[in-house]
C-alpha cells in the first residue's frame, strides 16, 4: 500500500487503547495524526488547525459524534468525516449522515477497510454540503426533521417529510412516480398504485396552497418537479 505524506488527520476517540491503535496504524501509513478524546476538545482542535479528514467516534463524553459533526458543518468546516460507531442501528448511521458525515464504519472493523475508505474520502477532498436543504423560501433540516416555508414551520407527516426532502435534494428535476416510490416508500412500483399522487396532493396542501403559491408541479406524463422558484397559485385542484 502506498505511503501517504503531508496529510493531517484528527482522530476523535475516547477509548484510549483504540485511539492509540488508530494513531499508530495511521502514522505507519504516513499520516500526521492528532487525537482528541472528548467532543469539546475535537471542536476546539478542528477550529484551530487544518485537517484533511476526521475520524469521529459516535459515543464521546461532553458532546457525541453527531453533535460534533453538526457543529463542524455549521461552522463551515467541510473536511471529510468518517464516523466510527459500535452501534449497528440504522438510525445512528442515518443521524450521522444527516448532519454531514461522509461515511461510517461499524466497530469492529478491519484496519485495511478503514484505510481504504479514508483514502477515498481524502481523494474526494472537502465538499461544501449544507446540513439544511433550501430552495427559494422552502427549507428543511433532515437532522431535526423540521421544515419551513419562509418563517412558518410546516406540520408534515413522516412520509410527507421524506417526500419533501427528496424534492429538495433534486430541485428542478422531474422525478418519476417509480423513482419516488423506490426512494420514499422503499418498495417496487405497482402499476395501479396512486399513493404517490395522493401524497403529492397532501404535500401541496401544506407547502403551497396555504401560501398562495405553486412550486410543486405536475409534469404531465412524466412525474413531478419542484420549481426553483414558486409561481402565484392560479387554480385550485
Amino acid at each position: 500500500m502506498p505511503i501517504v505524506r503531508g496529510v493531517r488527520l484528527l482522530v476523535v476517540e475516547d477509548e484510549l487503547r483504540m485511539a492509540a491503535l488508530l494513531k499508530r496504524g495511521l502514522e505507519e501509513d504516513g499520516y500526521a495524526v492528532d487525537v482528541a478524546s472528548t467532543g469539546p476538545d475535537a471542536l476546539w482542535q478542528a477550529g484551530e488547525f487544518s485537517y484533511d479528514a476526521v475520524l469521529l467516534d459516535l459515543m464521546l463524553p461532553g458532546l457525541d459524534g453527531v453533535e460534533v459533526c453538526r457543529q463542524l458543518r455549521t461552522a463551515g468546516r467541510w473536511m471529510p468525516v468518517l464516523m466510527l460507531t459500535a452501534r449497528d442501528a440504522v438510525d445512528d448511521r442515518v443521524r450521522g449522515l444527516d448532519v454531514g458525515a461522509d461515511d461510517y464504519l461499524t466497530k469492529p472493523f478491519s484496519f485495511a477497510e478503514l484505510s481504504a475508505r479514508l483514502r477515498a474520502l481524502i481523494r474526494r477532498g472537502a465538499v461544501v454540503r449544507p446540513t439544511e436543504l433550501e430552495v427559494a423560501d422552502l427549507r428543511l433540516d433532515p437532522a431535526v426533521r423540521r421544515a419551513w416555508r419562509g418563517t412558518s414551520e410546516l406540520e408534515l407527516s413522516s412520509k410527507e417529510f421524506s417526500l419533501l426532502e427528496m424534492f429538495l435534494r433534486h430541485p428542478g428535476q422531474v422525478l418519476t412516480r417509480t423513482r419516488i416510490l423506490e426512494n420514499v416508500w422503499d418498495f417496487a412500483y405497482e402499476g395501479g398504485s396512486n399513493v404517490v399522487d395522493q401524497y403529492v396532493l397532501y404535500l401541496r396542501r401544506k407547502i403551497d396552497r396555504p401560501f398562495g403559491v405553486e412550486q410543486l408541479e405536475t409534469v404531465r406524463g412524466a412525474g413531478y418537479r419542484l420549481r426553483d422558484e414558486p409561481n402565484a397559485l392560479v387554480e385550485q385542484e
